[in-house]
C-alpha cells in the first residue's frame, strides 16, 4: 500500500478501545488480546504500519464516518403515562402529561423497522411509562409479532394480568421480559414507588413465572448497593428459585445528572470517547416518544437532544440524518461536545483520559 492512500486511512472513532479487548459497534465484533488482528490494530494505534486487512474488517476508515450505525434495539414509547412513582425515575419529580401515540404512527414505525431485522436484538415498548398500562399493549405486541420483529418489555409488574399474560403467550411469545422488583417489603415497596402495588405484582409474578411468556425472562432488583439492597436480592431470589425468572442485582444511577441517587460521575467527564449504556447509544439504539420524536438516548428525560421526527420523516432518514451524525461526533469525540452536554455526567460515558 503506497503511503499516499495509508495517509487517508485512520483507526476507526467508534472503536471501544481497552487494554485487552477493542469493540467495534458498527460490525458488533471484538477483538481481543492474542487475536492476529489485535496486535495489528495495536500497532496502527501505536503508529505503526497499516493492514489492508483491517479496513475491509471496518476496524480502519475513510472519510466521515457519523452516517455509520447498527441497529440492535429500539425503544417505542406508545404512551407517557405510569401509575408509579419510583425514586430512581424523574417521574417522581416531573410527570409528563398524558399522551398516546396514534395508532397509525405505530404501525408506520413497526413497516419501517423490518428493513432493519438482521440486525435488531429488541424492540421495546416504554421508557419512562408503564407499558402494559396501554389499553392497545397486546395488540401492540401482535402488530411487532406479525412484522417478525423480537418484542421486549420492562414493566413493574403491575398491569401484567393473567389475561394479557395469556393472550401474549398464544400470539408470541416474548423475546424478552424484565421486571423491575426492589423489595418484598410492603411499607419500603410504597415508599420507593409511591403506591401499594406489591400484592398485585406478586399475584401476577406467581402467575407468570412458570409460564412460557418470553424467551427470556428477568427480575431486576434495583437498589443503591446497600445492605438492604443486599437482603431484597436474596429474598427476591429465594421466592423465584426454580422458575423461568433469572434474578438479577442493579443499583441505580442519576440518570446523567437528573436524579441525585445511586451510581454518579465524581466530576463532569472530559475527551469523551464513547458510550457503554447497554450498547452504544448514537450507534445501536432509537428512542422513539410517544409523539414520534427520536431522542438521543433514554437519559434524555427532557428530550434536549432531538435528532429526529418520524412524523416528517422515516427511521432510515433519522438514522443517516445531520442529527444523530452530530451526537455521535460529540459522543466519540469527534467533535468537541458543548461543556453542558448530558453525556459528561453520565457514569456510562467513555472517555480517553
Amino acid at each position: 500500500m503506497s503511503s499516499a492512500i495509508a495517509t487517508e486511512l485512520r483507526v476507526n472513532p467508534f472503536l471501544h478501545i481497552d487494554a485487552e479487548r477493542i469493540y467495534n459497534p458498527i460490525t458488533d465484533r471484538a477483538l481481543s488480546v492474542g487475536d492476529p488482528s489485535f496486535n495489528a490494530l495495536r500497532r496502527v494505534i501505536d503508529g505503526g504500519d497499516v493492514d489492508e486487512q483491517l479496513e475491509v474488517d471496518g476496524w480502519l476508515v475513510r472519510g466521515d464516518v457519523s452516517k455509520l450505525h447498527r441497529l440492535r434495539i429500539v425503544s417505542l414509547e406508545t404512551m407517557t403515562a405510569c401509575n408509579q412513582k419510583c425514586y430512581f425515575c424523574p417521574v417522581s419529580i416531573a410527570p409528563r402529561e398524558d399522551y398516546d401515540m396514534p395508532v397509525e404512527l405505530f404501525d408506520r414505525i413497526v413497516n419501517q423497522l423490518t428493513a432493519y431485522r438482521s440486525t435488531l436484538e429488541s424492540v421495546f415498548l416504554q421508557s419512562y411509562n408503564e407499558p402494559t398500562l396501554d389499553r392497545r399493549f397486546v395488540d401492540f405486541c401482535r402488530t411487532l409479532f406479525a412484522a417478525k420483529l423480537p418484542v421486549a418489555v420492562l414493566s413493574n409488574g403491575s398491569g401484567l394480568t393473567a389475561n394479557k399474560v395469556d393472550a401474549l403467550i398464544e400470539a408470541g411469545p416474548l423475546h424478552y421480559i424484565c421486571i423491575n422488583l426492589s423489595t418484598l417489603d410492603r411499607e419500603r415497596y410504597i415508599h420507593d414507588r409511591g403506591e401499594d402495588h406489591l400484592p398485585a405484582v406478586l399475584r401476577n409474578l406467581d402467575y407468570v413465572k412458570s409460564r412460557p411468556l418470553a424467551n427470556i425472562m428477568k427480575i431486576v432488583v434495583l437498589g443503591t448497593g446497600d445492605a438492604n439492597h443486599d437482603a431484597d436480592f436474596d429474598a427476591i431470589s429465594a421466592r423465584f428459585a426454580g422458575s423461568r425468572f433469572t434474578v438479577e442485582r442493579h443499583v441505580v444511577m442519576d440518570r446523567a445528572g437528573w436524579l441525585d441517587v445511586g451510581m454518579k460521575p465524581d466530576a463532569p467527564k472530559r475527551q469523551l470517547a464513547g458510550c457503554d449504556n447497554l450498547g452504544s447509544r448514537p450507534l445501536q439504539h432509537l428512542h422513539i416518544t410517544p409523539r414520534g420524536q427520536c431522542v438521543l438516548c433514554c437519559e434524555d428525560y427532557d428530550e434536549k437532544y432531538v435528532v429526529g421526527d418520524l412524523t416528517r420523516s422515516t427511521v432510515a432518514e433519522v438514522l443517516e440524518g445531520e442529527g444523530l451524525g452530530v451526537m455521535r461526533k460529540w459522543v466519540y469525540g469527534i467533535e468537541e461536545a458543548p461543556d453542558d452536554f448530558m453525556c459528561r455526567d453520565c457514569v456510562f460515558a467513555r472517555t480517553r483520559d
